[in-house]
């Protein structure tokens, strides 16, 4: 996984997690769904990352 990978992974998740506080904050569930959906994403995408990693050092 290269460092811009990683970098824009963490972004992603980050951002995941202050759209999830913030519909919290503000009773909004559809943001707050969101920044769930946005982590779970970027999980993914890094798990995707990993795989790849893997077979290219075989």
């Amino acid at each position: 996984m290269g460092l811009d990978d990683k970098i824009d992974n963490a972004a992603e998740k980050m951002g995941g997690k202050a759209k999830e506080a913030t519909g919290r904050a503000t009773d909004d569930e559809r943001l707050e769904a969101e920044g769930r959906m946005d982590q779970t994403k970027a999980d993914l995408k890094q798990a995707g990352e990993k795989i790849k990693d893997a077979f290219k050092k075989e």
